[in-house]
């Protein structure tokens, strides 16, 4: 993620923080974020404002629309 695209999401992510909940969904785990955000000060902030008072919610790792659209053509996932 460019720079000007991480500093954005984190204001988008600050502000909605301190104002109202926010859910963020993504498939990967916090130890990863810093391969899509490699800004590491921004990334650990980000992640600081998004784990605050927060409920982590892990559904595991398989995908649910994949095994819908697996299940969709008849294969298995």
């Amino acid at each position: 993620m460019p720079d000007a695209a991480a500093e954005l999401l984190f204001q988008v992510i600050a502000g909605r923080a301190e104002q109202a909940a926010l859910i963020v969904t993504t498939n990967l785990p916090f130890s990863e974020w810093p391969t899509k955000i490699p800004n590491a000060r921004l990334c650990k902030a980000m992640l600081d404002r998004l784990t605050d008072r927060a409920h982590i919610i892990e559904t595991g790792t398989e995908s649910y629309r994949f095994r819908r659209t697996m299940a969709r053509k008849g294969g298995k996932a």
